[in-house]
């Protein structure tokens, strides 16, 4: 058995996806790198057969009709023969140094019959036009150097959360939860991250810059103004994510930190929605962000509450055309902080 699988989801990606491939062939044979081709119609399949062929150990082709990233990524959690599982997108890459001590730790872990649930480790936003690359750590959320559990878990600062970027799974535990991506979805990486968090138990933090996130083509689906074009897919992930909750609520409840965590991630997720919808400026969005609101209201009203009454859900429902302006403005500000978009 492989120690790692990366699923590497492409479509028409053939501009860009040999730099990502070249970052992970160093993991060598611990590593199973399943090229998952998503329906493409550019020179993608070419490129991942010719991977295949010089790396027949390495390299796994997986050849599909177009489903989206989600159905790709689906395609990958099937087919992976590694322990632990990575999604690495086509148009980003990995640190070497990073990549290797990822695959000590494991190893090691291994070596002393310990295994884990999920690792975490660092990712920087490699923004476009930007020398300052933004870092994002978890070093004062999470213990270093140990295994631990939820009840270690310490604060999330606001815009600490953890992407599909910063963790590595167990892929049993991806099986055993039941994951399963909506197919032809946009931001399905959110479902990913948080629909495994209840059935996760044990954990490593490695304070490491592993994930390489490329941020600025235009065609992006977190370019700003795309988001906005399919806000209705931003929507319906939030609305799975909160059904989710509502569906595995004794289970998120047996534990304090689990259920504290998701619900800050769902605050951050209707946060974006909310705050996009305004962006738009159209009042047919508004009246989807009044929807949106209401839904959560209507499948828990304590989770409702919970995010209503924190401080983005009411940045977020300022009233009129000057609280809008404050939303938006308090956005501003995070994005000139966080990077992201």
């Amino acid at each position: 058995m492989k120690l790692l699988s990366i699923a590497v989801p492409c479509y028409n990606s053939g501009a860009y996806m040999r730099r990502c491939i070249d970052s992970l062939l160093p993991g060598g044979e611990d590593v199973e790198i399943i090229i998952v081709n998503d329906g493409s119609s550019d020179n993608t399949p070419d490129i991942a057969e010719e991977y295949r062929q010089r790396f027949p150990g390495i390299v796994r082709v997986i050849n599909k009709e177009n489903g989206g990233h989600g159905s790709a990524v689906n395609a990958g959690i099937e087919q992976a023969g590694g322990l632990y599982f990575k999604v690495v997108d086509s148009d980003d890459w990995v640190s070497q140094s990073a990549y290797t001590k990822i695959l000590d730790k494991l190893k090691e872990l291994l070596k002393c019959g310990q295994s884990i649930d999920m690792m975490v480790s660092n990712f920087v936003y490699e923004k476009e036009g930007e020398k300052r690359k933004k870092v994002m750590k978890y070093n004062r959320a999470l213990p270093q150097d140990a295994i631990f559990t939820w009840k270690d878990v310490h604060h999330f600062g606001v815009g600490k959360y953890m992407l599909m970027h910063s963790v590595i799974y167990r892929t049993n535990l991806l099986r055993e939860c039941g994951l399963k991506l909506p197919e032809n979805t946009f931001y399905v990486d959110n479902i990913f991250v948080f629909n495994p968090l209840p059935f996760v138990k044990t954990m490593y933090y490695l304070d490491v810059n592993f994930y390489r996130y490329y941020i600025g083509r235009a065609d992006q689906s977190v370019n700003e103004q795309i988001m906005i074009g399919r806000i209705d897919q931003q929507i319906q992930v939030n609305k799975l994510l909160v059904d989710y909750y509502v569906t595995e609520k004794q289970r998120i409840f047996s534990n304090g930190k689990v259920r504290k965590y998701m619900i800050s991630y769902l605050d951050i997720i209707t946060t974006v929605s909310s705050v996009l919808l305004i962006r738009s400026g159209l009042d047919e969005n508004l009246e989807k962000k009044k929807e949106l609101w209401q839904y959560i209201r209507s499948k828990d009203k304590l989770l409702w509450m919970r995010l209503r009454a924190g401080i983005l859900g009411n940045a977020m429902n300022l009233p009129g055309k000057l609280g809008r302006k404050i939303s938006v403005d308090g956005y501003k500000i995070c994005q000139r902080i966080f990077h992201f978009n």
